[in-house]
């Protein structure tokens, strides 16, 4: 990314990869180094005794490196596609006066599906300045040492070898708890072969991406929870990044479900979309730097404008809260611009905690425990009555028949949730007092619990299934079948197969030896069954 200085690392880029590698105001083709798809007699053992394709290894991590010229005269020029990914870029400027802005200017960009931003940056810092000295071959030979990792599985320790430098690091999990993926030493010996032990893979310093706004990180929070449109504008991209970044992992354990673009810049597709005046401003957090933005989201309502960010142990001037009106220059000062009133009376305990590590120079990786902690428990507090809620929603196990199909969750009903608050609501576990119904009322209308009731909902719906199967394999089917007509025992093996289908099609939490049982049961049925239909059933997929 265009960033100040010599050279720069700009954080991940959440956007279409175009726009991922489109690093400026301008650029030339990217040259693409090591796709993920190779011809089938490329396969090789990878020493672990299983046999890969070429660059399988390597897809498990990214999608592609790129290697981004900038050029005054053309603009992007890699296809669409319509997933995104995330880009980490290493920008590099080196004076050059034979060229029309007097600077050499090169981007390395690693495109990944993985939100792994602090690992992938650390690999930047690592092979970048030696791939502006030594060019392409070093960086193809980068790409096979991370085709030789081991996949990124979950909740797994792996040392990760790349270019002599050897990193340890644990793959998060969705159980993770922010803040709590750090690797823990077991025993007092050191791997001497270790470079790098990072103690996170995906987290940021948060504190100091909210130092200049951490007394209004309260009504951040709020922002982001509901969905609001968002604008950053800050100093540089990697600073526009990482303050995107935080804001959206301020509110996890829950997921951010609207669009966020932690660099944004005139070339993104949506650029038309999102300056236009004549419709609302979308769900959608915006990172921008460039000054011509200050001008054309004037009529977004929440925008903070940020100045450099501090080094750790420096701390800026915090911004003040202003009304979006005097949000008319292009020098306007930083602060939060917004007519936003929050619903929740401002925590004056977490303030004072932060302002006394401020005073007393704590680190700021211990600020930001405490903040991320303060976050956590915030969301936690306004989840859990919604999570009780929803649980009521279940039917009673009981009321599971093998021969019906799966009772239906109960409808989500506003108003009923609302009801329950008063008796086990947030103020059982958080001390912030104020207008927590308005709060829950706007939030049931946002984004954010759209994506969340319908990942709940489909969790639920899939525990429906998995007892629904449960209670199928606990019944004497070879019983059933001679009570019944040869048509319905056939109905019946149709049946079961689907479900044995969507058992794995879905990934259905049922108990390890609930397949088998259902297998069992499929292939004593079929035997009970005359030869001519044995064979029917036998060819209909396997059981």
């Amino acid at each position: 990314m265009a960033l100040r200085g010599p050279v720069g690392l700009g954080p991940g880029s959440r956007k279409p990869l175009d726009e991922a590698v489109a690093a400026a105001e301008g650029h030339e083709a990217p040259a693409l180094v090591a796709p993920g798809v190779a011809p089938e007699d490329d396969e090789e053992d990878d020493g672990r005794g299983r046999g890969l394709l070429r660059w399988d290894g390597f897809s498990a991590w990214l999608h592609c490196v790129c290697v981004v010229g900038f050029d005054l005269e053309l603009g992007q020029a890699v296809e669409k596609d319509p997933a995104y990914f995330y880009g980490y870029v290493y920008f590099r400027q080196v004076r050059d006066r034979t060229l029309k802005r007097g600077y050499f200017q090169k981007s390395l960009v690693l495109i990944s599906k993985l939100p792994y931003i602090h690992f992938f940056h650390t690999v930047l810092k690592q092979i970048a300045p030696e791939y502006f000295e030594k060019n392409e071959p070093y960086l193809e030979a980068a790409c096979n040492d991370v085709d030789r990792w081991p996949a990124p599985v979950p909740g797994k320790t792996l040392q990760l070898p790349i270019m002599g430098v050897v990193m340890k690091v644990r793959i998060p999990t969705c159980h993770d708890k922010p803040g709590t993926t750090q690797i823990v030493q077991l025993t007092q010996q050191v791997d001497t072969h270790i470079s790098v032990i990072l103690p996170t893979v995906h987290e940021m310093d948060l504190f100091r991406c909210f130092c200049p706004v951490f007394l209004h990180s309260q009504m951040l929070w709020e922002l982001v929870l509901l969905g609001e449109p968002l604008v950053v504008m800050a100093p540089s991209p990697s600073e526009s990044s990482e303050t995107v970044l935080a804001l959206v992992n301020c509110i996890s354990p829950l997921k951010y479900f609207s669009d966020f673009r932690p660099y944004f810049t005139i070339h993104d597709s949506e650029f038309k979309e999102y300056t236009t005046r004549t419709q609302a401003p979308p769900s959608v957090i915006l990172g921008v730097t460039n000054p011509f933005f200050a001008k054309t989201l004037q009529h977004w309502p929440h925008i903070i404008r940020i100045g450099d960010l501090k080094p750790a142990g420096e701390i800026p001037k915090q911004v003040k809260v202003k009304k979006l009106k005097n949000l008319k220059t292009l020098d306007s000062k930083p602060g939060v611009y917004t007519s936003y009133k929050p619903y929740l009376s401002r925590d004056e305990e977490i303030i004072k905690q932060l302002q006394k590590g401020v005073q007393q120079k704590r680190p700021s990786e211990a600020q930001s425990v405490i903040l991320r902690r303060y976050f956590l428990e915030l969301t936690q507090s306004f989840i859990i009555p919604l999570e009780r809620y929803v649980a009521s929603l279940m039917p009673l196990q009981k009321s599971i028949s093998p021969w019906k199909s799966p009772p239906q969750l109960r409808q989500f009903l506003p108003e009923e949730f609302m009801k329950t608050l008063e008796k086990t609501g947030p103020q059982l576990t958080s001390r912030i007092k104020g207008d927590w119904i308005g709060l829950y009322r706007h939030f049931l209308k946002s984004p954010n619990f759209d994506g969340w009731f319908k990942a709940r909902r489909k969790e639920m719906t899939q525990k429906l299934e998995a007892l629904h199967l449960e209670a199928l394999c606990e019944e004497d089917l070879l019983l059933w079948i001679h009570k019944h007509t040869e048509v319905e025992t056939v109905d019946l093996v149709l049946k079961l197969k689907n479900k044995l289908l969507q058992a794995d099609r879905e990934c259905l939490p049922v108990k390890p030896d609930t397949v088998e049982k259902l297998r069992t049961h499929i292939d004593a049925i079929i035997l009970a069954l005359p030869e001519d239909l044995q064979g029917i059933l036998l060819k209909t997929g396997m059981t």
